[in-house]
This record gives structure tokens, C-alpha cells and sequence, in this order.
């Protein structure tokens, strides 16, 4: 019998590269429920990232820790319906660089990287997802990049709630600071001045 989760993970799973059910049936072994706790990781600190997962249920923070100031800086949050893993350490097959950590316990749908090569050599639309897969992450990182360098801080919080509305009541403000790159003093001087706007 299908779970909910399964359901919610074929459904995205058609969504985002078109795959067929006949794609989607090979890949059904290969994909396993995983339940991430409050303040849990979904990678190992420092280690080989070795798994795609799929959120179900949950919010992360992905974030690396500056190893000369031991100050954590979150570079993105990922929620239900997105696909999470460690682009970079999958494909060099080098330590992960930064932390995913559950800001909620979560549920998860996970593959471990070698099933998916294995689907790739299979399927032309797991090929496709790989290549979809590796291409929202490009995007994801050009954005990341370029909001940084060309926006103001406020900017980027407007951003933030326009395309998050829900993350301020999921994300503490702290972590919401760190991924503005601004301190806690200054995120409430901006949340004032872009309340009072008309």
C-alpha cells in the first residue's frame, strides 16, 4: 500500500521532472521514511553527504560555521516539497561544508546517492531529475549570491516574506538575522520600517 508520504513524494516527483510512472515505480525500493528531530541533522557534520531526501513534513536550515570566528551564517531554509542534499560533497565525493539541521521535527522521503546513479543508468527522466536537480541548486546559489551583493538587507527581507510568507512563524528571528546577514537590532528596525510602509 502507498503512504501519504509516498503519495506527496510521486506527486512532486511528476512535478518537477515530468517523470512517468514507470520512472517513478523503479525508483520505489530505493526510497526510504526518515523522521529528523528538533535540532537533528539530516547530514553527518564533516562527513560524506551520501543521500537525496525529499521533505515531507519540516522545516531546515542549511548553514556552515566560519572555523576563525566559530559564527554560524545560514545560507538558505528548505521546507516542504523541496529536495535537499549536499550538491557539492555528492559530486566530488568530498565532506560535506556546511549543516542541514531540522528547525522542526521533519519527515523525510531519502535516496542514498548511489541508487540514484543507479536510476540515472536506467531512465532518461531520472537523468532528467539529476540534471533538474543540480540546476536548482546552480540557481538557488546565483540568487544567493547576487541578492548579497546587490540588495540591501531590507530588500532581502522583503524577499524573504513575499516568497516565504510562513518562515517568520517558523524560523526564529535570530536565524532569520544570519541569513540576512545583519544582527537582531538591525531585523527590527527593518521588520518597523517595512510595516509601516503603504
Amino acid at each position: 500500500m502507498t503512504s501519504p508520504q509516498q503519495i506527496t513524494l510521486h506527486q512532486q516527483l511528476h512535478q518537477f521532472a515530468q517523470l512517468s510512472d514507470a520512472d517513478i515505480n523503479l525508483s520505489t525500493e530505493f526510497w526510504q521514511a526518515r523522521t529528523v528531530g528538533r535540532h537533528d541533522f539530516f547530514n553527518v557534520p564533516n562527513s560524506l553527504c551520501r543521500h537525496v531526501g525529499f521533505i515531507v513534513k519540516g522545516i531546515f536550515r542549511i548553514y556552515y560555521i566560519d572555523p576563525k570566528t566559530e559564527l554560524e551564517h545560514n545560507l538558505y531554509f528548505a521546507a516542504e516539497n523541496m529536495f535537499i542534499t549536499s550538491l557539492k560533497s555528492l559530486l566530488t565525493r568530498t565532506t560535506c561544508p556546511y549543516l542541514i539541521e531540522a528547525l522542526e521535527t521533519s519527515e523525510l522521503m531519502v535516496m542514498q546517492y548511489d541508487h540514484l546513479q543507479h536510476l540515472y543508468e536506467r531512465s532518461h527522466g531520472w537523468e532528467r531529475f539529476g540534471r533538474l536537480l543540480a540546476e536548482q541548486y546552480f540557481l538557488m546559489n546565483q540568487l544567493r549570491s547576487e541578492s548579497l551583493l546587490t540588495q540591501t538587507a531590507e530588500e532581502r527581507y522583503v524577499d524573504l516574506v513575499t516568497n516565504h510568507p510562513e518562515i517568520l512563524n517558523r524560523v526564529s528571528l535570530s536565524h532569520i538575522s544570519s541569513y540576512l546577514g545583519i544582527k537582531g537590532p538591525s531585523l527590527s528596525r527593518i521588520r518597523a520600517q517595512v510595516a509601516h510602509k503603504p
